[in-house]
């Protein structure tokens, strides 16, 4: 069969890295099946039981050349795909071959790999996390002092600064890292439970002895990168552990749509873009179009991700006692497709950070056109002070405000309500105060030091922490 008349997931051949996709690969999955295999020999052998360093050795040695027809083949015959991978592993270690799994339920290599295969991928999704705020808090700083308009109820609304903006989509992703740390930082591993939780086979290897037992798990955990493990299970972990890691790139799939929506919406302005390559189309019918087409592609598989927390979140409500079989299905799905989304999410926002696009005249332009609304208050303040009737002159400016109001939105016609103003004596201001009044600077507040403020208190300590990761580029195949 062709690769053109199969289905493929688009993950894997549009969206996702082949680093994340490698995470989630059956070569990921069983060569940690085969090293937990081997942590679990090399203690029981420390431990006393007879196990050799020969066999130890033999595993070690054989842990990346998996026989996937051999596999394949047995799990034909038997339908379980634990044992099936025992068996090849038996076929190239003859010697270890009857200690392979000892003691162990499924569980065991299939719930400690699903454990370590989230903690990695926890990483790469960490780590982009991370450039993708490098790159926003440094187009922060660049416009922290250039006014915009911002927006309530997507109405023109009291002035910001486009920096001061970029701040509010860092400070979302800001929030997701910290939650992303605690999750990173909580993370244990299963250990060796057995079949129910109660480690009863290892009782039973170990003639009874607790303590052999407990320092079995420790030291699988610290093989494997582990400093804890689960306190109390079933034969599963507890899939709360899948529905809150899942929660956790929901919530950066719903700051990455955030940004995503501000973009397209800003984009529609003409204020700013997503960066356009030179030969990019951006309609096969209307030539002259460019479309938001990346921040799209974001809110789009953000949108995936937040309804794809609801799946391990009813799986974690549905596992009756000690374990049941209904969550397989559905993890392998939700789980690795959760992950393989963000991913893309988090390339592709590296792709339009590092080179967003601002268009300064069309900002001041849109500032002007509203600006002199904004401003009728300071207007207002400072006839007062030539000697002006407050009450009287309010009146005047809430006429010509409406006055003003339909010239633009009746007439389409620009706001003249400077004009009105400038040509009614009791206002008392000529053209020079008036345009002194209209500096769009004076009405952005403390967006700038807010800027710096962030930056430095909030962003910089968490650069500083990560130099080693910073720089990561990202460019898309579509």
């Amino acid at each position: 069969m062709s690769d053109y008349n199969s289905y493929e997931s688009p993950f894997c051949t549009r969206y996702a890295s082949r680093e994340m996709q490698y995470v989630f690969s059956a070569d990921k999955k069983f060569t940690t099946w085969r090293k937990l295999w081997v942590a679990l020999a090399r203690a029981e052998m420390k431990l006393g039981l007879p196990v050799t360093q020969k066999q130890v050795d033999e595993l070690e040695a054989h842990i990346d050349d998996i026989d996937y027809k051999a596999a394949e083949e047995r799990e034909k015959l038997v339908r379980h795909d634990v044992m099936s991978h025992v068996y090849a592993y038996g076929l190239a270690c003859p010697e270890a071959k009857g200690i392979i799994h000892l003691g162990a339920t499924s569980c065991y290599v299939g719930d400690n790999t699903d454990v370590i295969v989230m903690r990695d991928a926890l990483q790469i999704v960490r780590r982009k996390l991370i450039n993708v705020l490098a790159q926003l808090s440094g187009f922060s700083v660049k416009y922290k002092d250039m006014p915009c308009l911002a927006y309530t109820h997507l109405q023109p609304a009291q002035l910001t600064t486009v920096g001061k903006r970029a701040t509010l989509w860092a400070n979302e992703l800001l929030m997701d890292l910290d939650e992303l740390d605690y999750r990173i930082s909580s993370l244990k591993l299963l250990g060796s439970k057995g079949t129910t939780g109660t480690q009863a086979s290892f009782m039973e290897l170990f003639d009874g002895d607790s303590e052999k037992v407990k320092e079995l798990e420790k030291m699988i955990a610290e093989e494997m990168g582990f400093d804890a493990v689960v306190p109390v299970s079933g034969q599963t972990y507890s899939r709360k552990a899948d529905a809150q890691i899942l929660s956790t790139l929901g919530g950066i799939a719903q700051s990455a749509m955030k940004f995503a929506n501000d973009m397209r919406i800003l984009q529609n302005f003409k204020e700013m873009e997503e960066p356009f390559e030179k030969n990019q189309i951006g309609s096969s019918a209307m030539p002259y179009k460019r479309n938001p087409m990346r921040c799209e592609r974001i809110t789009a598989l953000a949108r995936y991700v937040m309804i794809d927390t609801l799946n391990p979140a009813f799986t974690a409500g549905t596992q009756w006692f000690e374990r049941t079989l209904d969550d397989s299905a559905n993890k392998r799905v939700s789980v690795a497709e959760g992950f393989l989304a963000v991913d893309a999410i988090l390339n592709i926002m590296l792709n339009v950070t590092a080179d967003l696009v601002v268009y300064p005249n069309v900002v001041r332009q849109r500032v002007m056109r509203e600006l002199p609304f904004m401003a009728s208050e300071n207007i207002m303040m400072d006839a007062v002070k030539k000697g002006g009737d407050r009450q009287a002159l309010h009146e005047k400016l809430r006429q010509y405000a409406m006055e003003a109001g339909k010239h633009v939105k009746e007439e389409g016609l620009e706001n003249n309500l400077i004009e009105l103003v400038l040509n009614d004596p009791d206002f008392g201001l000529n053209a020079d105060e008036l345009n002194a009044i209209l500096k769009p600077e004076n009405f952005t507040g403390r967006s700038s030091q807010q800027v710096e403020e962030f930056v430095c208190d909030c962003i910089k300590p968490v650069l500083d922490a990560n130099k080693d990761i910073l720089g990561e580029t990202a460019e898309l195949s579509v």
